[in-house]
């Protein structure tokens, strides 16, 4: 289906992804974009759920979750898992009653198996636990799968999951205490070069890999599977590479201009030793491929957050 016309809801979309994901949608055309705020609907509550369907919903895109960094997760598991059941439970079950011709419920690559094989494989799923620091936050998202799969099996409902990789790009989080590793790491690094500090550090031992996604290719990707993609299952969007924590510090510290010495605190927690996912299937099922490289990309996020400290002192 074409998403120029559709009335959308965007869940989250007031968020990092969200507002990406409502830019593209504007540029694709769809200018009724619904775009609930959490202190007007709390999505773990039913009624306010429901309430957002009152009016016709042609497409979900299921962005809200509960989340932040290693140390955010490992502090607040109860409630994490939590507060993403209800939200995903809620959203989904109105929006089969509403008759919704498409959802699109955003996963993580924090589902995935803690040793899962290399790259990350959907039919590998469900071979494992995840990662400890993130199991809460992964079951609660791997729950929103099956029960999409079971409403497709019993109500033909079209409920799709993408299975997204570390996200980072303009308008991510760079507070202490939820910011994941790319923006720690940059306002840690552009703090230490305004002050002058000779050492930032940056915790695990530097050997754990990542894959990152832009935030404006998984906005893109999102869309495409809104329009392309009606399958069970899961669907993976991401980069198809790797970067190891030590190496990613590296260019980092680079493009900031840090000068100073890595240090690299094996004490805390570093989370999953490897992630990187097989994203052919994205290639094949909706014409995915990531566009925007890791430097670059880099280079725009940092550039803003700069743009937005300055403004912020003025």
């Amino acid at each position: 289906m074409s998403l120029a016309g559709a009335r959308v809801l965007v869940t989250g979309g007031a968020g990092f992804l969200g507002r990406h994901v409502v830019a593209r949608l504007h540029a694709l055309g769809c200018h009724d974009v619904v775009v609930p705020r959490r202190a007007a609907c709390d999505l773990t509550r039913e009624a306010d759920v429901a309430r957002l369907f009152a009016e016709r919903v042609d497409v979900v895109l299921h962005l809200a979750a509960e989340v932040g960094g290693i140390g955010f997760n490992m502090a607040n598991p109860g409630s994490i898992f939590y507060r993403n059941v209800l939200m995903n439970t809620l959203v989904m079950e109105q929006a089969r009653r509403a008759g919704v011709r498409t959802f699109v419920g955003v996963g993580s690559v924090c589902a995935y198996p803690e040793h899962a094989r290399v790259p990350f494989r959907e039919a590998e799923l469900w071979d494992g636990y995840p990662e400890p620091t993130n199991g809460p936050y992964g079951m609660a998202k791997k729950t929103m799968l099956v029960q999409g799969q079971a409403y497709r099996a019993q109500y033909g409902f079209p409920a799709v999951h993408l299975l997204l990789m570390n996200l980072y790009g303009p308008g991510d989080h760079f507070d202490a205490e939820r910011s994941h590793v790319i923006p720690a790491l940059i306002r840690r690094f552009l703090d230490a070069g305004a002050t002058g500090a000779p050492e930032v550090v940056v915790w695990g031992d530097g050997s754990a890999t990542r894959e990152f996604l832009y935030v404006e290719d998984a906005a893109r990707g999102i869309c495409l599977a809104a329009e392309r993609y009606d399958g069970g299952e899961p669907v993976n969007l991401g980069a198809g590479f790797e970067i190891s924590v030590r190496e990613l510090a590296t260019l980092i510290a680079e493009i900031t201009g840090f000068r100073g010495r890595l240090a690299f605190d094996a004490t805390r927690p570093s989370g999953q030793r490897r992630r990187c996912a097989d994203v052919s299937a994205a290639r094949r099922a909706f014409g995915f491929e990531a566009s925007v490289g890791l430097r670059e990309g880099l280079t725009h996020t940092i550039e803003w957050y700069v743009r937005e400290a300055a403004a912020a002192v003025r």
